[in-house]
């Protein structure tokens, strides 16, 4: 297929590079920072232009590669009138596009995306049209550039969308103000990387309620009670660990 993205962010940037692979061709990358569109551009020996440039190259599917907050102006650039149009936003709606085409729908990457990244990860899409042809459509191209493709309605999305929260940023914050304890109490975090390592792999294979471990499940107060009493000079740190704790013990006491 020929494909203009339009972004040039983490996820054009990686889903530019899939595209390429898979044998589709790029036609144009367009962003609202030119600097950043020649750029990503330069790589597929095509033409990077500003998003207010009236003309969009022509093409098969343009794929809406920009942040939730931008592609709530995206029906005001009628260049884009009657194509065939994708947003790659996990909480967005995709009647965005209603009032300017009857072709579109959603192409989410259920994964995190960066534009350093050497390796491309496993990259899971969850595919939404606005008709059945659509859809279909969209199913297909997906298969190209991954081997797991999910057909999702917007609320299936948005349930993953939340998840995905929880399960990445929410997580990485977890080991960042840990990062951050360990460096103010002199040891060293990268210590723990293999604790991280078997939790994540044991998830692979389990349930991650089956797999939990730690005082909190134990009803250990004595350890509980000394671990909150040293963090008396962390108390945010302090906070997340009774809040964490209380939540534990909250879900395995329901089953």
């Amino acid at each position: 297929m020929k494909i203009v993205i339009v972004g040039s962010g983490n996820v054009a940037t990686v889903l530019s590079a899939l595209i390429y692979k898979a044998g589709h061709e790029i036609m144009q990358v367009v962003s609202r920072n030119v600097d950043h569109a020649v750029i990503l551009a330069s790589k597929y020996n095509v033409e990077g232009v500003a998003m207010t440039r009236p003309e969009f190259a022509e093409a098969d599917l343009y794929i809406i590669a920009l942040s939730d907050a931008a592609l709530s102006s995206i029906d005001n650039i009628s260049a884009l009138s009657n194509k065939f149009l994708v947003h790659t936003a996990g909480s967005v709606s995709m009647e965005i596009f209603s009032k300017i085409s009857t072709n579109y729908g959603v192409l989410y990457p259920l994964q995190s995306l960066s534009k350093s990244i050497t390796t491309i990860p496993k990259i899971p899409f969850l595919i939404e049209g606005n008709s059945p042809e659509t859809r279909d459509q969209l199913m297909k191209f997906a298969g190209t550039i991954s081997e797991e493709v999910i057909s999702a309605n917007e609320s299936e999305r948005l349930n993953y969308h939340i998840a995905a929260i929880f399960t990445s940023n929410f997580t990485n914050h977890l080991y960042a103000v840990t990062e951050e304890f360990c460096s103010k109490e002199r040891i060293d975090f990268k210590n723990l990387l293999p604790l991280i390592n078997e939790v994540t792999l044991r998830i692979n294979n389990n349930s991650p309620y089956d797999v939990q471990t730690g005082p909190a499940i134990r009803e250990d107060i004595f350890t509980i009670n000394r671990h909150l009493q040293k963090l008396t000079s962390f108390p945010d740190l302090k906070y997340l660990y009774l809040k964490l704790s209380e939540s534990i013990l909250k879900l395995h006491d329901k089953k």
